[in-house]
């Protein structure tokens, strides 16, 4: 068993070879190893070593057996709701009710699944640069020919691997079991799987920037600061909403320009309400849509191309901010 990451480093064998290109840093210059090209096999060595850190240190094994709690959890309420809604179900009023019950009850659980994930890739990130650092391994680790973007792209490419098998396992199970249960399935489960991995990727991007720039603790209170706030704004939108569509109200606008200029900061629970959308049945939709208001944690709109154009783009500009924020800190 390896008991810590500088002795996973040393686990296996890698077929390091020299480098071509000396790095050295002039006054006024850059460094120069930065202009060539990343080498693949070496970021998924890192990738791989890092997946192995996270099993020897049982953070895969507490994220399961947690998980497996919810879900064990989740289905016996479903069950039980769905006995009970057996027992009032002649009209079709009421038949309309339960399909609108239980999408909303499968609505929730990915709900609960998605903030699981969002904790999840925060956690797991935090101190992946910073935790390193502090501990000396990467002494060990870049005294060898191993480009410190490889490193940092190779510990982001490790941690999105957990982070997407995990919310598709986890999402998946969840609407299995609304279909085993009560035999609802929701309209497009694809769209909605692509926007959470999404959302999952771009917290664990700016989780590990910051890892790159700020010690661990330091970096902890930031990104869950920004992954409440962005929670809010989402509130501040439905808030905004709601005073927009009341006959007479004012402060609307400027709610909805609040909510919507956090969202640009952190545009996490954005892509979490696209996401929503598709997983709500069209009954659900209609009756969310007559109520003028709706739930505050879902979305009865489709996402907006450039909201999602927008996330794509920030993970991209993150993650190279994170590779530069670290090829310049000082060991």
């Amino acid at each position: 068993m390896v008991e810590n990451s500088s002795q996973l480093w040393h686990a296996a064998p890698v077929p390091w070879v020299r480098r071509e290109v000396v790095a050295n840093r002039r006054p006024g210059g850059v460094l120069l190893c930065g202009l060539t090209a990343l080498r693949p096999a070496y970021i998924l060595q890192i990738a791989r070593f890092t997946l192995q850190e996270a099993v020897s240190r049982r953070l895969i094994l507490a994220g399961v057996l947690i998980s497996l709690g919810f879900i064990g959890l989740y289905a016996i309420g479903f069950h039980f709701a769905y006995d009970k809604s057996l027992e009032n179900n002649a009209s079709s009023e009421a038949r309309l009710a339960l399909g609108v019950a239980f999408a909303t009850l499968t609505l929730f659980g990915v709900y609960v699944i998605n903030y699981l994930a969002s904790f999840l890739a925060l956690f797991l990130s935090v101190a992946a640069i910073s935790g390193e650092v502090d501990s000396g391994t990467l002494h060990a680790v870049l005294a060898r020919p191993l480009r410190r973007s490889e490193f940092v792209i190779g510990r982001w490419l490790g941690y999105a691997c957990m982070i997407s098998v995990y919310i598709v396992a986890m999402t998946g199970l969840v609407l299995l079991i609304a279909r085993l249960i009560a035999g609802y399935e929701v309209p497009a489960p694809i769209p909605a799987l692509l926007l959470m991995l999404l959302e999952g990727i771009l917290l664990l991007t700016v989780s590990l920037f910051g890892s790159t720039v700020m010690p661990t603790l330091a970096n902890g209170v930031v990104v869950f600061t920004l992954l409440g706030l962005a929670w809010l704004a989402g509130i501040i939108e439905f808030v905004g909403c709601l005073l927009a569509n009341a006959p007479g109200s004012t402060g609307g606008d400027a709610l909805l320009n609040i909510g919507t200029a956090v969202s640009l900061l952190l545009p996490s629970d954005a892509l979490w309400r696209g996401a929503s959308y598709y997983l709500e049945s069209p009954s659900m939709l209609a009756v969310l849509g007559a109520s003028r208001g709706g739930i505050p944690f879902f979305s009865t709109l489709p996402p907006a191309a450039p909201l999602i154009w927008w996330s794509v783009g920030y993970v991209i500009v993150i993650l190279s901010g994170a590779v530069l924020a670290f090829r310049a800190r000082d060991l």
